[in-house]
């Protein structure tokens, strides 16, 4: 549906999505969505900041719209700014925030773990996090990876359970790559059989 909207004025929704990221980026941008309206076309936007882009008297939002509407040639934008309560369960600005950290030259497996424990406090049941590049100085290219808990990485339960996000920072040595996978809700195949466990055995308590 979105590739549709833009096919009409030749513009890749990819183009918008980098524009967006680097335009509200302080308002802790997580990513958009593109609707026809019969007016149309409704642009989402989801922050953990909304006031930022909203400004005062959403005059800063207006701005944002003409600027979209000259910049892209899309008839009559609507924006609409919607919060992202919870910003350590978007992977999007999970994975910005780690980014930013390693730009700023702090030790990326210290701030992968720092993130991995923020994400599961949030209630996540699993995260994954992925960085490479040139991690170490100007040593050759690596891949690391950092996980807690669960999370899926194919079928079904990847699709439909985990979110991703990704990112990267720009570092001297090069482009660090930054991918985040979160798992926010547990297999609901997993719930059952262990609901049946606890009836037939009663009150049971397992420690991680």
């Amino acid at each position: 549906m979105i590739e549709k909207i833009f096919v009409k004025n030749g513009i890749a929704v990819s183009d918008l999505e980098k524009f967006l990221r680097k335009k509200v980026e302080k308002a802790g941008y997580s990513h958009s969505e593109i609707e026809r309206t019969p007016l149309g076309t409704r642009i989402i936007i989801y922050v953990h900041k909304p006031g930022l882009i909203i400004g005062k008297s959403g005059r800063k939002i207006d701005e944002l719209a003409e600027e979209i509407k000259e910049k892209f040639k899309i008839e009559n934008p609507m924006i609409d700014v919607k919060e992202v309560e919870q910003p350590m369960l978007d992977a999007n600005i999970v994975a910005y925030r780690i980014a930013k950290a390693i730009e700023k030259g702090i030790n990326y497996k210290k701030v992968c773990n720092y993130y991995l424990e923020q994400v599961r406090n949030a209630g996540a049941i699993g995260v994954s996090i992925v960085v490479s590049g040139k991690l170490a100085g100007k040593e050759r290219s690596r891949f690391q990876k950092f996980r807690s808990g669960f999370v899926a990485y194919s079928g079904d339960y990847a699709e439909r359970l985990v979110e991703k996000g990704y990112s990267q920072a720009m570092i001297k040595p090069g482009i660090v790559g930054v991918e985040v996978r979160i798992m926010k809700q547990p297999i609901e195949e997993f719930k059952m059989k262990e609901g049946e466990k606890s009836e037939s055995k009663g009150t049971e308590e397992t420690k991680a």
